[in-house]
């Protein structure tokens, strides 16, 4: 038997659901973007299979504290989550990424199945059967879909105890209005009794801040400009990557960290049959990562519906791991 027939005989087989947006969603969101004052464009078409490889090589950085540090407190309180949560659920993660995360709490979960979700399919669909393959006694059913939009779940049982896992401080990338609508998507999912096991990093020093989100080596500023790279290639549109340059500074009034892709010259960018004007140091704001204090996020979960169970942190306070559950009545 070769090693490719090899690997194949011990792939277990997964469920994959294809939601995933027309293109005329990205172009439309694209456009409307871009002809916006200022310019912006969302932050979840950063993941296509190139944009998904590069966030995870910023979560090994050295600047980034936010993965190691979650990973710390998932690691060191597995038995205690999953004492507080129990086992036999449905457990889905929007924006799923590697699905490194989940393996630290698998073992003593003891899901019935695990639903990854996440908008980049071919990055998705090996990072489900990866799982599959190391856990082959859970069912894994994977979904390429939008997780900003509301979340439809057919493949599972209405009976199922759901809960959703969404780790990596995802949550700062909405506005904090947008992130209670997002919360309360999430709330309508798992349902009464359900649960929402979430990372949220945490206000702390603006020097580490920074730090975080201008890495030494450059790979954080790679991510940013391949945003236009996509538009480039699936869009036909004609950014010329070294006329805009990467930066990303704190805003302390807002409480967040804001990422833009700013035009070092007076230029012009044709998508399709669009025109898009730029002015030297006009910027692209690409992404918000909000910080919030314990308490600022117990109180937007509440707003949204789920009632704050328990709090875990790490000893320097960098991070925080919430877990929410959804009221019976």
């Amino acid at each position: 038997m070769s090693d490719n027939q090899a690997a194949l005989a011990e792939e277990t087989e997964i469920q994959f659901y294809d939601f995933h947006p027309e293109m005329s969603d990205f172009y439309s969101e694209i456009v409307e973007g871009l002809q916006a004052e200022p310019k912006k464009i969302p932050p979840k078409f950063f993941y296509d299979e190139i944009g998904s490889r590069l966030f995870e090589q910023i979560c090994q950085l050295p600047e980034y504290y936010p993965t190691r540090t979650e990973q710390q407190i998932l690691k060191d309180n597995a038995d205690g989550i999953a004492k507080i949560i129990g086992e036999h659920h449905y457990i889905i993660e929007p924006g799923c990424g590697s699905c490194e995360k989940i393996k630290l709490l698998l073992e003593t979960l003891k899901p019935d199945a695990y639903v990854p979700m996440d908008i980049s399919k071919d990055f998705l669909q090996e990072s489900a059967q990866a799982i599959a393959n190391e856990y082959p006694w859970l069912d894994v059913h994977a979904a390429c879909v939008d997780f900003t939009e509301p979340m439809d779940l057919p493949f599972c049982p209405e009976e199922a105890r759901k809960l959703a896992f969404f780790p990596g401080s995802s949550i700062g990338n909405f506005e904090p209005t947008q992130a209670q609508i997002f919360l309360h998507h999430v709330l309508d999912m798992v349902g009464p009794g359900g649960g929402m096991l979430i990372g949220v990093d945490l206000k702390k020093d603006e020097y580490k801040l920074r730090n975080a989100y201008n890495d030494d080596a450059g790979v954080t500023a790679d991510f940013n400009l391949n945003l236009l790279s996509r538009i480039n290639t699936e869009l036909d549109a004609n950014f010329e990557l070294d006329h805009f340059d990467h930066h990303a500074f704190y805003n302390a009034d807002a409480g967040r960290i804001e990422m833009h892709l700013v035009s070092q010259k007076s230029q012009q960018i044709s998508i399709g049959d669009h025109l898009i004007s730029f002015e030297t140091g006009e910027t692209i704001h690409t992404e918000s990562s909000y910080k919030y204090t314990i308490e600022e996020f117990q109180k937007l979960g509440s707003d949204a519906g789920f009632m704050s169970v328990h709090v875990w942190t790490d000893p320097k306070n960098l991070f925080s791991v919430h877990y929410f559950e959804v009221p019976d009545s």
